[in-house]
């Protein structure tokens, strides 16, 4: 454990310290957050660590200054979430190196490293890591809010991965934190999401054996199929074994100049299950409508990610949500009608991933998941279109809360929503840990309705108005 105890933290930061009203103060703000939708909200003060030891300064000259600490790893949260008024606002974005151990099976990765940089360390040793889906997304947020990436359904969500971390806490100490030493710390750092209390500045990791090949199989069906494409897939998904990644997309699909319902399966291949995993879709009911196929053509996590990045593309004004749900299939169809059928123009869309169950553990907070996750999402570029957009998007899953079993943290809704992205039971334990490890209420915590980005859309139409 170590205990600074310089005077004055702001003079022996490496990086630099940025105050509301000095002229580099909005290219920090803006830059904190990689939507093209910049919440209106301002810091007092933006740190731009360097280090690990930066932060622990910026968190006594938060302490010193009387301010609250909320912080910006990769700045992928769709809502901003580490941009809040007032306080002090932690930059990670510079701590992104990661380091491997292939005997040992580990990796040490800081929070702003992304994942493909992730991948590319990890594939010369024959490893793999569940990175975020997104090519842009620092691992720090993704992995503290659970973490479904690439092969989840297999390996499980990136936050059970966690064997240990360095976490600066509320009294400005940097700890490396294990089971054997601080259980709570990584019990919270499993899944808690924007509600941890502390600033993770290297995660310490358990990864995983590199897929034998990666196999892809696309179907695109017209639209009017799409209730029967949902429900089959739904319903077919207990056949596929878990090394298969299953969904489908409705929306516009580029190449057919039509909206579709597309349904997409990702093998990754091990040596016991290769690419005649993805059979079952070539006998689906319908196959034979099927506007385009790509049959089992063997793919890269590279060419995955550019995948991705095409289907939320940088530069846009982006609004993301999602909701858990299971039952019958008809049921949470029917109830998702007046999200379905009123999908906005442009790059919006509606993903229907299909994660089944992955075993809890008692030494995590994660605990919000079901067998499928409807997510709706609209990308739009004009800031008079900001409010019918965060409607559609939040708005709409009103329809099926009655089916909710929580929402994902990475799309991160928790102002907009009622849903909570945790059982009521963990989410109790986590504020309990809080009072042990943050008594002073110092680090921001999950944001509120007053903070959402819809009160801040209708706030703007009623300005312009």
């Amino acid at each position: 454990m170590s205990r600074p105890t310089d005077p004055n933290p702001a003079q022996v930061m490496r990086g630099a310290v940025i105050r509301r009203g000095e002229d580099p103060y909005e290219a920090a703000r803006l830059d904190a957050v990689w939507n093209e939708r910049k919440p209106a909200r301002f810091p007092d003060v933006i740190v731009i660590a360097e280090d690990e030891q930066d932060v622990a300064s910026a968190v006594r000259l938060a302490r010193a200054e009387g301010l609250r600490v909320s912080v910006r790893s990769g700045g992928h949260s769709w809502v901003g979430n580490g941009v809040r008024d007032g306080g002090l606002l932690i930059d990670l974005s510079h701590l992104r190196e990661i380091t491997v151990d292939p005997a040992a099976r580990t990796a040490a990765v800081q929070p702003s490293a992304k994942g493909p940089a992730i991948q590319r360390a990890l594939a010369p040793h024959g490893l793999f890591f569940p990175t975020g889906h997104a090519p842009t997304v620092g691992i720090g947020g993704f992995i503290l809010g659970g973490g479904y990436g690439w092969n989840s359904r297999h390996l499980g969500p990136a936050c059970l991965s966690i064997r240990a971390i360095d976490v600066v806490l509320a009294d400005g100490t940097l700890v490396h934190a294990t089971d054997e030493t601080h259980p709570d710390l990584l019990w919270a750092a499993r899944g808690s999401g924007p509600g941890f209390f502390g600033i993770v500045t290297r995660f310490h990791l358990d990864v995983h054996e590199r897929p034998t090949s990666i196999v892809r199989t696309v179907h695109s069906y017209p639209l009017e199929l799409r209730d029967e494409v949902l429900a089959w897939t739904y319903d077919i998904l207990e056949t596929l074994p878990t090394n298969v990644e299953f969904s489908a997309k409705v929306g516009f699909t580029p190449g057919l100049g039509t909206r579709t319902v597309s349904m997409t399966a990702t093998a990754f291949c091990t040596h016991e299950h290769g690419p005649e995993a993805l059979a079952p879709l070539e006998a689906a009911p319908f196959r034979d409508k099927a506007l385009r196929a790509v049959v089992g053509q063997e793919t890269s996590i590279e060419e995955l990610y550019d995948i991705a990045d095409r289907l939320n593309p940088e530069g846009l004004r982006w609004a993301v949500d999602g909701v858990w749900a299971e039952g019958p299939a008809e049921e949470i169809l029917t109830a998702a009608a007046p999200v379905l059928d009123t999908i906005p123009g442009g790059a919006g869309f509606v993903l229907w991933m299909l994660w089944g169950h992955y075993p809890p553990r008692p030494d995590a907070c994660w605990s919000a998941q079901a067998k499928a996750y409807l997510s709706p999402n609209a990308g739009w570029s004009d800031p008079a279109e900001d409010l019918p957009h965060e409607n559609w998007v939040h708005g709409s899953l009103a329809a099926v809360q009655h089916l909710s079993k929580g929402l994902q943290f990475s799309d991160n809704n928790v102002a907009d929503r009622f849903d909570l992205g945790l059982s009521a039971e963990h989410a109790r334990r986590l504020e309990k840990i809080r009072r042990v490890h943050d008594p002073d209420g110092l680090f921001r915590t999950y944001m509120t309705p007053a903070e959402s980005t819809t009160a801040y859309a209708t706030a703007l139409r009623s300005h312009v108005s």
